[in-house]
């Protein structure tokens, strides 16, 4: 017997090992991008995103149901969809939930999900959630045959391929992701301005980046901030690739006894508030360590009205000029890395503003498409149905008579087949007719139903023109979708339109330098000198 023999059935093929590692790595990555780490373009979702979307759907966790256990929830998909560790699909719950997180959450939770001072969430035994009303959207006609469904892991149910996503979620509440050799970070924008530039690409097809930008502004990241200069929000758009400067909204106040204070209400997208890797921690360690010697006291007097992280300045301090020194230090001004990578037919690109917007519309058009083709089957079902019971009424008597007779149901069947001419459904129905179906009334009901056939006329009629790339359903929907159905909301961030490099000397109010004592100087603010004192105090 053979060594190869000895190994039981099968067979031993010899391969390289070079061969056999990149064929195994690249299976790997694949494997990495397309089901873990990049957003679909269609949904802007990854796959656990996805599931626990629809997991929380099939559990009837609907915005006017009660919250469910954080715990039940991930037991589900995990169980359902997605075999992977518990940490990892709760983590998913948990930042789809948080406001700092997401433009607009697609989790209404309940209990400690985590804060801007990166505390982490609560135990998943401890909190508890459901679907968010703007959820639902992603999900609505789901059931009306809008996309496909694959088998899931195991193959004993089925989950969706895409959610039908009746909004671009993708633009609207961003994207970011590492994968094997390529990234995505796609930022949050505002919904209103999101649908406006769908609105003028449906009205327009022929439009530009340039034309679209002008109802897509840029970015609009849910903890506000400023964003600097509009060149890379530009190149952003036109490449899919771009450099957005972000900085903490920040004033100055006057405080008692001659001082002044920095007041940092809004931090830039990203950035934590406390803890270790807080930005209130590298201001203490900068004022510490004599970078920041201007700063005198540091205190965070945030609450539920928003925040409010004071940064007291010693009496002689320029506020503007300590101002210009956070931003250089600390990530009070930070850069966003705007690379626009989503999964177009599985396949990863690399997408412009304009790409984005036009696959999300005509994934939409199919959607449309779909969803019209199987109300006109339903309503064609229907209409058959409905023709065999007037049939009945017309001639109850001898059907009730035909029925009665007949030895079994297959008899009575096939009578009412052979002596009215109707079809097996046809027949059917009328044997599972109850007999509170014969009044007058339900004939009446039943007569008024049967003018669903102008219905069937013009759902056809929709069908046909969405077929043909027609589609004016989505117009109309989509130009009343905040009026009727979900406020977008003002941009949270405002943005700058000459961009601002961090420190600049030419920054600096005008100042007077005067010599005071040996190896000192002085420096005043010129508005704090009289005309008539010198500028050399010897």
């Amino acid at each position: 017997m053979s060594s190869a023999e000895s190994l039981g059935p099968g067979r031993i093929e010899g391969r390289e090992l070079e061969q056999e590692m990149r064929s195994s790595f690249l299976d790997y990555a694949m494997s990495v991008i397309v089901s873990r780490a990049l957003p679909d373009v269609r949904d802007g979702l990854k796959p656990v995103h996805r599931r626990i979307l629809y997991a929380m759907q099939e559990g009837g966790l609907q915005p006017n149901r009660p919250r469910v256990k954080s715990a039940s929830v991930v037991g589900d998909v995990m169980k359902n969809y997605h075999p992977h560790g518990d940490s990892a699909i709760y983590d998913t719950l948990v930042r789809m939930a948080q406001t700092f997180s997401m433009r607009y959450p697609l989790i209404d939770p309940q209990g400690n999900f985590g804060n801007v001072d990166d505390y982490p969430a609560a135990a998943m035994r401890y909190t508890e959630a459901r679907l968010a009303r703007i959820a639902t959207e992603l999900l609505r006609d789901i059931d009306a045959d809008t996309v496909d469904f694959v088998p899931n892991y195991d193959e004993r149910r089925r989950e969706p391929s895409v959610l039908p996503s009746r909004f671009p979620n993708l633009l609207v509440n961003g994207s970011s992701g590492i994968a094997v050799g390529m990234a995505t970070n796609i930022p949050p924008h505002n919904l209103s301005e999101v649908i406006d530039g769908i609105v003028a690409m449906i009205d327009d097809p022929e439009i530009n980046v340039e034309r679209l930008s002008k109802h897509v502004k840029g970015p609009d990241f849910p903890t506000g901030g400023i964003i600097l200069g509009r060149e890379g929000i530009r190149e952003a758009y036109r490449s899919g690739r771009g450099r957005v400067v972000m900085r903490a909204r920040a004033h100055i106040e006057e405080l008692r006894g001659g001082k002044s204070a920095i007041i940092v209400s809004e931090l830039p997208y990203g950035v934590k508030k406390g803890g270790d890797a807080g930005v209130i921690k590298k201001i203490a360690e900068l004022a510490n360590d004599k970078v920041l010697h201007e700063v005198s006291d540091l205190a965070d007097h945030s609450d539920r009205s928003g925040m409010r992280i004071q940064i007291e300045l010693k009496r002689e301090a320029i506020p503007q000029v300590v101002l210009n020194k956070l931003y250089k230090h600390t990530s009070l001004q930070t850069t966003f890395g705007y690379n626009a990578v989503a999964l177009v037919d599985g396949v990863p690109r690399t997408l412009s503003l304009l790409e984005l917007v036009r696959h999300y519309l005509d994934f939409q058009r199919r959607v449309v498409t779909r969803r019209s083709k199987f109300e006109l089957r339903r309503a064609e079902e229907r209409a058959h149905i409905l023709q065999g019971y007037l049939t009945a009424l017309d001639n109850l008597d001898e059907v009730v008579t035909l029925i009665r007779n007949a030895a079994d149901t297959d008899e009575a069947r096939t009578g009412l087949q052979e002596r009215f001419e109707l079809t097996e459904i046809q027949a059917q129905a009328i044997l599972d007719l109850r007999l509170a179906r014969l009044t007058g009334l339900a004939r009446k009901e039943i007569e008024q139903e049967s003018g669903f056939r102008v219905r069937v006329v013009k759902i056809a009629a929709l069908y046909d023109r969405n077929a043909h790339g027609h589609t004016p359903s989505l117009h109309h929907s989509w130009k009343t979708f905040f009026l009727c159905e979900i406020e977008g909301g003002e941009a949270r961030g405002s943005c700058e339109t000459d961009g601002v490099d961090f420190f600049d000397p030419d920054d600096l109010p005008p100042m007077s330098i005067g010599r005071c004592t040996p190896g000192q100087v002085l420096r005043m603010r010129q508005h704090f000198l009289r005309p008539e004192m010198p500028t050399d105090f010897d």
